[in-house]
Formats: structure tokens, sequence, C-alpha cells
């Protein structure tokens, strides 16, 4: 499974073994649109700035998942 970084895309994450976990926790922080267009071309960095989050916090989450 490939690291989760602040370039990784949406998509990627949502695609992952840690998708039943991570969509949750992406639409909590208000990434409500995790199967639209948008979701294919921007980086959980990108997301995040739009949504007022710290990238750095959320990969270090992201990354505790995929370590489960």
């Amino acid at each position: 499974m490939q690291a989760i970084t602040k370039d990784t895309i949406i998509a990627d994450i949502i695609n992952m073994d840690i998708a039943e976990q991570a969509m949750p926790l992406l639409q909590s922080i208000g990434m409500h649109c995790l199967g639209c267009v948008m979701a294919n071309r921007e980086s959980l960095g990108q997301a995040c700035m739009a949504h007022g989050v710290d990238a750095d916090e959320l990969v270090t989450k992201l990354t505790a998942m995929v370590k489960q």
C-alpha cells in the first residue's frame, strides 16, 4: 500500500483498504464530495486548504489507519 501524503489524491485514499475508516473521517471535516470529479484531481493537501483543516494532522490520522 502506498504512503499517504499531502500530495495523495482523494480518490486514491478512498480506493485504499482503509476506505471504510477514512471516508467517515474525511466527511466529518467537511469533505462530503468524495465521489465527485474533484476527488479524482484534488490532493489531500488542496482539500485541507479548501476546508480549513490541518493537512499534517489529517495525514497522521490516515497513516495510523494504514498501520492498523
